[in-house]
């Protein structure tokens, strides 16, 4: 089993009442952009622990987490009152498999988002390898209402820096804003809405698609993306769609 070490928080951002993100001190084991881990925090003999993303590239000096607070939960309540300087536990072996290693070649990287699920593509555009590896670089986040576009200083940075090879398109389900998309992410897509305000097409030949969302998201848009004759990526038989539940 992976080991816990102690963390420090050293910032906290807060974006809107239920979301933050944590910026934490903590020695932990050498991670990839995409990657996850595990905080926690101790009560009594007991360890309410959670996985969470890595929002940073790993050559940062701290390592950050983008967290949404369940008001009845058993562990945001409480790492949403952490302050700079109170302590955590993070585990220093990250895990998972939505990293740029695990992707075939192509021309065109879709990274398709909702909510919170936005940090581990953050972290893959700010380490810019993916803008060495693909051509075009089209990230999607879907959130319910407009405040909850986070991170918006990264994202202007990426597009100053990258131009027209980066597409950034916001959908925002329960409320009209302007600039952003309207609806579900599977339903632009089946109706081709996404493909047009983007001006490329989904292809088996040229695009590769990350997926990481909620459970139903990503079950969606992915069928809709089989649709149009993009394939599961797996190791076995490679593929267009790579994906990752984060709920």
């Amino acid at each position: 089993m992976a080991a816990w070490v102690e963390g420090r928080v050293i910032e906290r951002i807060e974006w809107t009442p239920t979301l933050f993100s944590l910026r934490v001190a903590a020695e932990l084991a050498p991670y990839k952009a995409g990657q996850f881990t595990k905080l926690a925090l101790q009560r009594g003999e007991q360890r309410v622990q959670r996985a969470y993303s890595f929002v940073n590239p790993p050559t940062t000096p701290y390592h950050e987490f983008y967290l949404v607070t369940i008001p009845d939960g058993e562990l945001t309540p409480s790492l949403g009152a952490l302050l700079p300087g109170d302590s955590l536990l993070v585990q220093s072996q990250a895990t998972g498999f939505l990293t740029l290693d695990e992707l075939p070649a192509g021309r065109d990287l879709w990274l398709l988002s909702t909510g919170t699920a936005i940090g581990p593509f953050l972290a893959m555009l700010a380490e810019g390898e993916v803008f060495r590896r693909f051509e075009n670089l089209v990230l999607v986040h879907g959130v319910r209402k407009g405040e909850e576009l986070t991170y918006q200083a990264l994202i202007t940075s990426l597009v100053e820096q990258y131009g027209p090879r980066f597409r950034y398109v916001p959908f925002v389900s329960r409320e009209a804003r302007p600039g952003a998309m309207a609806g579900r992410i599977p339903a632009a897509i089946d109706e081709g809405s996404l493909q047009e305000r983007v001006g490329l097409a989904f292809s088996a030949e040229h695009s590769q698609v990350m997926i990481c969302g909620n459970p139903a998201m990503v079950k969606e848009t992915q069928q809709s993306l089989l649709a149009l004759g993009l394939a599961k990526n797996l190791r076995r038989a490679p593929g267009n769609i790579s994906m990752e539940n984060y709920w």
